[in-house]
């Protein structure tokens, strides 16, 4: 007689009988609710939290996680789970978020070490700004942004600064006229956030945020762009009231312009007998920075 093919797991055994009724009677299942777990492809979960949100056993999570990494289903690093290469082929690509979080993760790393400050990386998904990495050591823990996580683009400096390579039309369309509040300095007003495009526009794509999308917390961000938009934003962030943003203004642009040159090396030196697109310099001297800092000082308080 063959054996049945449903898997009993020895942890469900010890649990009570009512827990147990409720749990899936099938491995796929269970497997099924933990790669559900992840809600978007940049999600990053620890062993607890996949564990909360699928109301598993921890230890039949653990079990069922170890054998998705050795199949290649779940990545596993130090920060705990992701979707792996094989969940990420199922929807047809990443939009090419993983190349953008590979190119930029050695600079966000050199930026925590020169600065102690928090870094994040997002792109844009509509009107949204979605995080795909976030390095800070124990000072990230004391902000509520997490990978995988979304907020409105206009809250925030590196959501700010892709929101200026966009047409101000698609701007239009992405928002109401009144934009929704998440602290006393959020931009309430759609016309305001133009003008505040239009500002970081002028200081050549640098962004800045003083606890417009969490009270106390400042932010300086820049956009990594390509001939078509703006591909990612980097922004470093800290305590408002100590922190100086406009000194750690140039290491983010610098950053920002790595990844780009990494990502779209056709928009540099052009080839013999070939015409390559081209975005606008971002680069300035100390004395330009001091200028435009100096000109808009004020307009971002």
């Amino acid at each position: 007689m063959e054996a049945s093919m449903t898997v009993v797991d020895s942890d469900d055994a010890l649990s009570v009988p009512a827990a147990k009724k409720d749990l899936p009677p099938s491995m796929v299942e269970r497997m099924t609710l933990i790669l559900d777990a992840f809600d978007g492809r940049t999600s990053r979960l620890t062993l607890e939290e996949v564990a909360c949100r699928t109301r598993l056993p921890r230890s039949t999570v653990h079990r069922i996680l170890d054998q998705l990494v050795r199949l290649d289903w779940v990545d596993h690093a130090s920060f705990g789970y992701c979707l792996g290469r094989r969940a990420m082929g199922l929807g047809g690509g990443d939009n090419g978020h993983s190349q953008v979080r590979a190119a930029a993760a050695p600079l966000l790393h050199e930026l925590h070490m020169q600065t102690g400050m928090v870094v994040h990386l997002a792109v844009l998904d509509g009107a949204e700004s979605v995080y795909l990495d976030k390095v800070g050591g124990r000072m990230a823990a004391t902000l509520p942004s997490r990978v995988g996580g979304r907020v409105p683009a206009y809250t925030t400096a590196g959501g700010k600064a892709m929101l200026a390579w966009v047409d101000p039309e698609q701007v239009d369309g992405m928002y109401g006229p009144r934009l929704s509040r998440s602290t006393d300095r959020t931009i309430t007003e759609l016309s305001t956030l133009h003008q505040e495009l239009n500002r970081i526009r002028q200081r050549r794509g640098l962004a800045f945020e003083r606890g417009e999308a969490v009270r106390g917390i400042g932010c300086v961000g820049v956009a990594v762009r390509s001939a078509d938009g703006p591909v990612a934003g980097i922004s470093l962030c800290g305590d408002a009231r100590t922190v100086q943003l406009e000194r750690v203004a140039p290491l983010v642009v610098d950053a920002a312009r790595e990844v780009t040159r990494t990502l779209h090396p056709e928009l540099g030196t052009p080839r013999r007998g070939r015409r390559t697109r081209e975005i606008p310099d971002s680069s300035w001297s100390t004395e330009t920075l001091d200028q435009l800092l100096a000109v808009q000082s004020g307009q971002w308080l």
